[in-house]
């Protein structure tokens, strides 16, 4: 059968399953919009920038376990979505990103509109194609799909130069791949279980951490029976909340740990003998100073990416493989560890330093907001967050019940994720409550996704925690610059001092784009008001007027050991 490039696209995404495209037109992909014009299979969301068609397909996927997929014409088009590829490309998201390109015959010649995103997006791609030619279109696509979502998941680019998508050839789609330079390690080496499982009978003073590894694998199962069969208390990087059911009533659930994790999750990882970390790369916000980072435990390292072991901190036993492949080997043979000192130790350090926050009856505070909405949920609702003081409120009170409800810019911490990633994570989970918690900073990067949301009928919800300040940078300034606060007043001000009036009006852009709004200033409306939020039956946004100068706490400072925490152990 004989196609055109562009319908060679079309009919190779829907060999792939791809049932959305979020995109955004232009010159050069004009043919490819033509024939998506009478497309049934494929439901195209558009957008209003290219960015948020980036970030969309990323809620997509991260909300779903299916690859992602966003289109946009060639140039600035192109050149707009390199921040969503890079936020997919640090969190290991499976996502096809697909670009315009100017005709063949005019690559390198600085034609209209012309950029080459092959080359700046290598660094944040798995990899990425400028095809040459239509008849290898279909190729490329079964292989960009494949690549994107084995191995360590990721983004992977095909930019499609015009010529290539009015061309013509015949459509033959390959029934598999064959990638001799790609083959990823699923399996483990049964040497390195076997290891792993002394280290892990000989320890006195264990613990597991867990990273967005174990989302990604779809291992929360596996996950949960070796916490329990074993009787190891857990701890989760924010990659990884949902994995565990988080219930800090639970002996073995520690909570998050790092930056701003909880006080007894840092502890127990500091004075361990044995850390199991499975799907978790050893970040910098986890590790903290990383040269006394856990300076007494043996290290077993569980990743499908064999260059993240011992990139930043040395390990003792490798194990290269699909998580949830590694995990079903373990719990074959592994036992429950008598370990009850060490319990009894965690156990006292949860008591002593709960999360917990000063309560008040004149101001919402935003944490009063957060517990809200977890027991008004029951933790089970779809949250996807900005990125500043609100996203840590939520990784810390939001009791995450589920994988993949949690959908977060964690490595590269993008503002502007948030609102954008809820849209295509409701549109892949459209019978799931959809709830975007925002800053008033953050929310404004992309605020033109409201449009989306209404013009598709995506019933979103979104809740901003206002406090008429950039808070995260805020906060950094008030504890470490003197309180010189530079550049992160939100309302209108002279010479850096507030005049007490708020901008802009939420509410009312609320309701020019069409959404339902309101805003709230006293803590008995709080509840009242989420719950009035959610069971409005359109897309709706709640304006939550905070305590200015709250903080996220505890805290361990840039250059500290995890257990030199602000409002932490004495």
């Amino acid at each position: 059968m004989i196609l055109n490039g562009s319908r060679i696209l079309i009919e190779s995404l829907k060999k792939e399953g791809v049932d959305t495209i979020f995109g955004y037109p232009g010159g050069v992909v004009i043919p490819l919009f033509d024939e998506l014009y009478d497309e049934k299979e494929i439901n195209l969301i558009h957008v209003r920038h290219e960015q948020g068609a980036a970030h969309a397909a990323d809620g997509y996927a991260r909300a779903s376990g299916k690859v992602g997929v966003c289109l946009a014409t060639s140039g600035p088009g192109a050149t707009n979505l390199v921040t969503g590829i890079a936020t997919a490309y640090m969190d290991s998201i499976p996502m096809v990103a697909l670009t315009g390109q100017v005709v063949s015959s005019m690559i390198g010649s600085d034609a209209f509109q012309e950029a080459d995103i092959t080359g700046i997006t290598r660094p944040i791609t798995k990899h990425n194609y400028l095809v040459k030619d239509t008849k290898d279109l279909a190729r490329i696509v079964k292989e960009a799909f494949y690549v994107a979502s084995t191995g360590r998941p990721g983004p992977v680019l095909i930019d499609l130069p015009k010529d290539v998508l009015t061309g013509k050839a015949e459509f033959l789609y390959p029934e598999k791949v064959e990638m001799r330079s790609y083959n990823p390690k699923v399996k483990p080496h049964q040497g390195q279980i076997k290891k792993a499982l002394g280290l892990i009978a000989e320890a006195k003073k264990p613990i597991i951490y867990f990273g967005g590894g174990v989302i990604l694998s779809g291992a929360a199962k596996e996950l949960i029976e070796l916490v329990r069969k074993t009787g190891i208390p857990c701890t989760s990087t924010m990659m990884g909340l949902g994995g565990y059911p988080a219930d800090l009533a639970d002996p073995l659930y520690l909570g998050m740990l790092g930056m701003h994790g909880t006080v007894f999750a840092n502890y127990a990882v500091h004075h361990a003998d044995l850390i199991i970390a499975i799907g978790a790369r050893f970040d910098d916000r986890v590790t903290g100073r990383i040269d006394e980072f856990a300076h007494n435990a043996r290290i077993i390292h569980i990743d499908i990416d064999p260059t993240s072991i011992s990139k930043n901190v040395v390990v003792d036993v490798p194990i290269v493989g699909d998580v949830k492949e590694v995990l079903k080997e373990m719990l074959k043979d592994i036992k429950l560890v008598s370990i009850k000192p060490w319990l009894d130790q965690v156990q006292e350090w949860k008591k002593a330093n709960a999360m917990a926050y000063q309560k008040s009856e004149t101001e919402i505070k935003p944490q009063y907001v957060i517990e809200k909405l977890s027991e008004i949920t029951k933790g089970d609702a779809i949250i996807a967050t900005e990125v500043g003081q609100h996203q840590m409120w939520t990784a810390q009170y939001y009791q995450f019940k589920n994988p993949r409800k949690w959908l977060s810019s964690g490595g590269l911490g993008t503002m502007g994720f948030g609102l954008p990633a809820s849209i295509g994570a409701k549109v892949a989970m459209k019978d799931e409550l959809v709830i975007t918690v925002a800053g008033d900073g953050s929310i404004q990067m992309n605020i033109q996704e409201l449009a989306t949301a209404i013009s598709h009928d995506i019933n979103i919800k979104v809740i901003i925690l206002d406090n008429a300040y950039l808070g995260m940078v805020r906060q950094w300034q008030e504890l470490f610059f003197k309180k010189r606060y530079s550049a992160v007043l939100l309302e209108k001000h002279v010479n850096n001092k507030s005049t007490g009036k708020y901008y802009p009006d939420f509410v009312k852009i609320a309701e020019a784009y069409g959404f339902w709004g309101k805003r709230i200033s006293k803590p008995e409306e709080v509840e009242k008001a989420i719950r009035e939020m959610i069971a409005y039956p359109g897309p709706a946004l709640l304006d939550v007027l905070i305590c200015k100068e709250e903080n996220v706490f505890p805290m361990v400072p840039a250059g500290a050991n995890l257990t030199q925490m602000i409002g932490g152990l004495a």
